[in-house]
């Protein structure tokens, strides 16, 4: 190894960081952006209807305003790489059909930096995994085809993403970031780039890294799964769950999580990946599993409470409010579960990206249609401006009305309204 290749590894050698950012979605796009201001930085995904969506200045996310005002350089094709030596790989971790975590994105993205990368690089994973998939997984993929070694030819870094769709408070250069590298001129690196927007946390090896942000989403998985099952048991006794959590909030350690629908890319799929490698190491995990089921169990007791129900209006069909990503949205579930009793499913959504597989889709409001019960699922501002009368209007005689998060409608003012009016 040339004395110039040890100084540029090591950090020794002052440098120009290049970043290229793998993956322009929900994380990578804001990430983009910061970093933007800060250092040259090039954009890169394989979805060619992305990169010219951006490249006309429209960002699909709607993570970030006029995207156009950034200097990024966008592309499609992955030889756009080879410009940068710092790499932060942002794409998506799910899990398959039988609950498994599939890295194949994660292994694709690393084969595509591997053809593509410079001596002297820092490749940083962002995407959510089991503590050593970085290095038992990606590591080996980006040797193999850059024709380099680890510590030798290009360093690693993980840096776990905390981005919460939609969220406009706790942005990325508004919270603290963990950030970890394979050695300490790894880390130290990786510092240097994420220190310029934000705050962080070093963690001491990269599987401490992994395992943090892992669990931060176990912890919340857990909370909400304990407030689901309290929902279930007091729907039976005929108590109002949010009336209980609002007596025993009284108390001053007492921690409010509420009942609902775990969806999305996150909270539902991260206990998946702890539980296979905790198999993997001889230990099988009992209570984050047990709060999956009941959080997969809920759409089939909202379904249950409108089995009878022909006709059912769903209003917002994306896993939270506010934003247009239906990944894992247990509105779907609902949909099919329903559909599978005989009812038939309109929904309404101006904010969704992608509508397939939710019935029947209302273009324009209002729809010229009654119903049998309105299931209020993602609570969008844009809804705020529908009445009760207004729902009334368009529902039969003694329907339902299932705010699923309570937030859009009262109690008392849907039974006014004369709904029967269910919650979680």
């Amino acid at each position: 190894m040339s004395r110039e290749l040890k100084n540029l590894l090591n950090g020794t050698n002052h440098m120009e960081h290049k970043v290229c950012v793998v993956g322009l979605g929900y994380v990578g796009i804001p990430l983009a952006a910061l970093l933007s201001k800060h250092f040259t930085v090039y954009g890169y995904d394989k979805d060619k209807s992305k990169i010219e969506e951006l490249n006309r200045g429209f960002d699909r996310t709607h993570e970030v305003e006029n995207i156009k005002n950034f200097n990024i350089e966008f592309s499609d094709d992955p030889a756009i790489i080879q410009k940068a030596n710092f790499i932060i790989v942002a794409v998506p971790t799910p899990v398959d059909d039988r609950k498994r975590p599939n890295l194949s994105l994660m292994e694709s993205a690393a084969e595509a930096v591997g053809k593509n990368l410079q001596p002297g690089s820092v490749v940083v994973f962002e995407s959510t995994v089991y503590p050593g998939a970085t290095e038992e997984v990606c590591v080996p993929v980006l040797e193999h085809h850059s024709k380099l070694k680890i510590g030798e030819g290009f360093k690693v870094g993980y840096s776990p993403e905390r981005v919460n769709p939609g969220d406009k408070t706790h942005t990325i250069d508004k919270i603290v970031k963990i950030v970890s590298g394979n050695d300490d001129e790894a880390l130290e690196r990786v510092a240097e780039v994420y220190g310029a927007i934000t705050t962080l946390h070093k963690a001491p090896s990269i599987k401490v890294a992994e395992a943090g942000k892992v669990i931060e989403n176990i912890q919340r998985d857990l909370n909400i799964a304990l407030m689901n099952e309290l929902a279930l048991i007091f729907d039976k006794m005929g108590i109002d769950t949010k009336d209980v959590v609002a007596a025993a909030g009284t108390k001053w350690n007492f921690h409010k999580y509420t009942p609902g629908l775990v969806g999305g890319h996150c909270i539902g799929v991260d206990p998946y990946y702890l539980a296979h490698k905790a198999k993997q190491v001889g230990y099988k995990p009992q209570v984050i599993l047990v709060g999956r089921n009941v959080n997969e169990y809920m759409a089939k007791h909202v379904a249950g409470k409108l089995k009878d129900k022909k006709k059912v209006l769903i209003l917002g069909i994306t896993f939270k409010e506010n934003v247009p990503d239906i990944r894992n949205s247990k509105a779907k579930e609902i949909t099919a579960i329903l559909q599978k009793n005989g009812s038939e499913i309109f929904y309404y959504d101006p904010v969704a990206e992608g509508q397939d597989g939710f019935g029947e889709q209302i273009k324009e409001w209002p729809p010229q249609e009654k119903f049998d019960a309105v299931i209020v699922f993602s609570p969008h501002e844009e809804f705020r401006s529908i009445t009760l009368e207004e729902l009334k209007s368009l529902t039969t005689d003694d329907a339902i009305l299932f705010d699923i998060k309570g937030g859009l409608y009262s109690r008392v003012d849907s039974e006014a309204a004369g709904f029967r009016y269910l919650t979680l």
